[in-house]
C-alpha cells in the first residue's frame, strides 16, 4: 500500500487592520486560493489544486493557516500565494496579502516552525517595552500559556541569565 504524499504550507495573513482578521473563515481562504490558482495557472492549475486541497487550521486571531495539497503540486500552489491581494468573506472584501512562512511534510513539522517562530517573535517584542513592569507582564503571559512543569522552570533560568548579560 502506498502513502499519500501531501504538503503543508504555514502561512500567515496579513492585513492593514487586526480587527478584520476576525471575520475570515476557512471556506473563504479556499475558495481565494482556488481562484488565484486558476488565474495564475489556468485550467491545470485549477485542476491540480482541486484534487486534495484543503484549509487544515485557520486561527482568525493571530491569521495563521495550514494549507494541505498534494505533493506534486506544492510550488504551483506556492507561486500563486503572492498574487492573493483580498479576500471575500460574509459580504465584505478584506484587503490582505499571505505571507508563506513555512513548508512542511506534515502538520507536526509545521507546528514546531510555529512555535519557534512565535518564541522569536516574543522574544523581540520584550526589549520594545517601554519599562521593566511591561517586561514582566509578557514574560509573564509567556509562562501561563505555554509553558508547563519543567519547561517553565528551563525558561525561567534562561530569562534570568539573560537579564544579567544586560
Amino acid at each position: 500500500m502506498v502513502r499519500v504524499k501531501s504538503r503543508y504550507l504555514l502561512c500567515e495573513v496579513n492585513v492593514s487592520d487586526r480587527s478584520r482578521l476576525l471575520l475570515l473563515d476557512d471556506r473563504a481562504i479556499a475558495a481565494a486560493v482556488k481562484a488565484t490558482v486558476a488565474r495564475i495557472h489556468g485550467d491545470y492549475g485549477a485542476a491540480l489544486c482541486s484534487i486534495r486541497f484543503s484549509v487544515k487550521y485557520l486561527n482568525a486571531h493571530t491569521g495563521i493557516v495550514f494549507l494541505r495539497f498534494p505533493k506534486k503540486c506544492y510550488k504551483l500552489l506556492w507561486s500563486a500565494l503572492p498574487f492573493i491581494t483580498s479576500i471575500e468573506t460574509r459580504g465584505h472584501k478584506i484587503p490582505c496579502f499571505l505571507n508563506c512562512l513555512h513548508v512542511g511534510g506534515t502538520i507536526r513539522t509545521c507546528q514546531k516552525f510555529l512555535v519557534r517562530y512565535n518564541t522569536q517573535q516574543l522574544h523581540r517584542i520584550i526589549p520594545k517595552c517601554k519599562n521593566e513592569e511591561e517586561k514582566q507582564e509578557v514574560r509573564k503571559a509567556i509562562l501561563n500559556c505555554c509553558l508547563q512543569g519543567r519547561n517553565r522552570e528551563a525558561f525561567q533560568e534562561e530569562s534570568d541569565s539573560g537579564e544579567d548579560k544586560e
